[in-house]
């Protein structure tokens, strides 16, 4: 059993990406992804470096701190995350996402994340082998694989993500392991059953959500 499953009440988790959202009433779109029954946020932070595009920081993850009592991934798309932990877990984040091309030491940084109290999440991007990642995850409660390149939404599903799903499932049933596996990227109806059979925790879909007429609809048709 991993760390989600000891308290989700879905088998699937749903986690709305928030870069997706109207920023212009982020309070409003909180609301009704968490009316619509969402299960945890993903917050996709950028810095302009480690990917092209800027996003936000620690002020925007209290705000949303302060409107929802779900679970906060804070995902840092970032050069040198290290630098930004304690601030990300003040904010209230429950969770904190680094990526493995952005950390020189990967088991110093998910140490310090776990000193925080929070939720250790490793995230690999497309072009990077789950090879990178398997010395971790005794050290992890969370792995994130990006089925698109990161940096933007709206982009296409990349299925060669679902074979790193299949590896991280047999690896954690083989070491009797506790993270849950996340997907990020492309994820949508259409793509979901996929990512389900074989063996993601949390589905996290940004543009699907955010542009349904029905959100609660959206989410039931992940699930």
């Amino acid at each position: 059993m991993n760390w989600w499953s000891r308290y989700a009440e879905h088998a699937t988790a749903v986690a709305p990406s928030l870069l997706s959202a109207d920023f212009a009433d982020l309070g409003r779109d909180v609301a009704r992804m968490e009316s619509a029954g969402a299960d945890l946020f993903h917050l996709d932070v950028m810095d302009g470096q480690f990917v092209p595009n800027l996003t936000f920081g620690p002020l925007v993850v209290a705000a949303v701190r302060r409107r929802t009592a779900l679970q906060l991934d804070a995902h840092l798309m970032v050069s040198r995350p290290e630098r930004h932990l304690a601030a990300f877990a003040r904010a209230g984040a429950d969770a904190i996402t680094v990526h493995i091309e952005a950390v020189p030491d990967p088991g110093a940084a998910l140490a310090e994340i776990g000193s925080l109290g929070v939720r250790r999440g490793l995230s690999l991007n497309p072009g990077t082998p789950l090879d990178a990642v398997l010395p971790w995850l005794d050290r992890v409660d969370l792995v994130l694989v990006m089925s698109v390149q990161p940096g933007a939404g709206g982009q296409s599903f990349q299925p060669a993500a679902l074979d790193k799903l299949r590896g991280l499932t047999a690896r954690r049933a083989a070491d009797g392991l506790g993270f849950a596996i996340s997907i990020d990227g492309g994820v949508n109806d259409a793509t979901a059953p996929a990512c389900r059979g074989a063996g993601a925790d949390i589905l996290v879909a940004g543009s699907y959500l955010f542009g349904a007429a029905d959100p609660a609809a959206a989410i039931a048709a992940l699930r």
